[in-house]
């Protein structure tokens, strides 16, 4: 699967991979044209979207794609964005996750509207859908006021895949109400095995069971023919960062405290969390790294420029591959969301040198039999809440 981050606001300091860039959706509808088996998820926010649009967008990269559409949940982290909405303020933390689970209950209910067989299309009769099988939303909550139904049937997967990418309190409790994959920065084995096991936990409470909510950890791997090789490697990428975009970085993952008053090469100060309304995972996260390993100011943005906190991994193929079977056996994650620092370079020795070992093991797939994404990922397909 080929999963697509995005962001809604830059400036000077911004990471260079973010001050130019395509649309996830457009880019992957691109994509799909040329592509036949990979799945597809973009990023999109729940904050600066409407539930209707999201819906169409997806359902429409769906057919495009042969049923290989994914949509990964994020509520927004930067405080700038909310400018180029036509607002000052982002909304509080609590508040963005309000919305955004009455948010994926709509776009769920809108890609409800068409039944299965909606679609008759008869050239007898002329009669092209059923109407009784079109169905109405009628929606009205908190933060949303949606009739509908969608302007496009029903999808080759039923509905889009649901990916959440936050680790938080709030955000642990929309993954377990509405997400099929969670997307989640663990550094930390037994804490990765902690968190594993609280999610499966809150699936359940949410009345679902554990099998239908993957847990991937994100993963940045530095990979040599040798640990030292890797290790140098690794020095060598963490020379090219630019120290100003490395700050702003971290800054950013602190809820955007003003880092400059402080030497890069001294502690970094207490910061009082409720007095940030960043992602909040991500800001204990990165508070954590600097207080267990004694990290200066530009240790921790050297730490967390390249990686975005995900665990960084230095090593050879067969190392690589003994941590991940690790972490899949002992529960710390069902799979991962590889991030290599170099593209395509990165993607081709993680492919070409790592997958082998895995497929070996028995722990990574050597075919594809599903036609969709659902089905290459073991997901069934949501049951259409109007089909008895």
């Amino acid at each position: 699967m080929l999963f697509l981050a995005d962001s809604l606001s830059i400036n000077q300091t911004s990471h260079p991979n973010v001050l130019t860039r395509f649309e996830p959706l457009t880019l992957l509808s691109s994509i799909a044209e040329s592509t036949s088996t990979i799945g597809l998820a973009a990023t999109a926010s729940t904050t600066y979207s409407e539930p209707f649009h999201i819906a169409r967008q997806f359902a429409s990269l769906d057919h495009l794609s042969g049923g290989r559409a994914a949509w990964n949940v994020v509520t927004s982290s930067i405080e700038e964005t909310a400018k180029n909405f036509s607002g000052e303020e982002h909304l509080a933390h609590h508040k963005r996750y309000e919305r955004a689970e009455e948010f994926v209950e709509v776009v769920k209910g809108l890609w409800d509207s068409w039944e299965e067989d909606a679609l008759v299309r008869n050239k007898e009769t002329g009669e092209f859908f059923e109407s009784s099988k079109l169905h109405e939303l009628q929606h009205k909550g908190e933060f949303f006021s949606v009739r509908g139904p969608l302007n496009v049937s029903r999808t080759p997967q039923g509905q889009p895949v649901i990916i959440q990418a936050g680790s938080s309190e709030d955000g642990q409790k929309l993954a377990a109400k509405t997400a099929e994959l969670i997307f989640t920065a663990q550094n930390d084995l037994d804490k990765a095995k902690e968190f594993y096991q609280s999610l499966k936990g809150k699936v359940e409470a949410a009345g679902r069971a554990r099998e239908d909510v993957s847990i991937m950890p994100g993963i940045f791997p530095i990979i040599a023919d040798t640990e030292e090789e890797a290790q140098a490697k690794y020095e060598e990428l963490q020379e090219l960062i630019v120290p100003e975009i490395g700050l702003s970085i971290l800054q950013n993952y602190l809820g955007g405290i003003d880092l400059s008053q402080y030497p890069l090469d001294g502690p970094l100060p207490e910061i009082d969390p409720s007095t940030s309304n960043a992602v909040k995972s991500r800001f204990d996260l990165v508070m954590n790294m600097a207080r267990k390993d004694n990290l200066t100011i530009r240790q921790l943005y050297q730490s967390v420029a390249g990686s975005r906190g995900h665990n960084i991994f230095i090593g050879t193929p067969q190392q690589l591959a003994d941590v991940m079977e690790t972490w899949l056996r002992e529960e710390a994650a069902d799979g991962f969301n590889v991030m290599p620092p170099l593209l395509p370079e990165g993607l081709d020795v993680f492919v070409d040198r790592v997958v082998p070992i895995l497929q070996e093991r028995g722990l990574f797939k050597t075919d594809y039999t599903g036609q969709t994404l659902r089905e290459n990922l073991g997901l069934t397909e949501p049951k259409n809440r109007y089909t008895t």
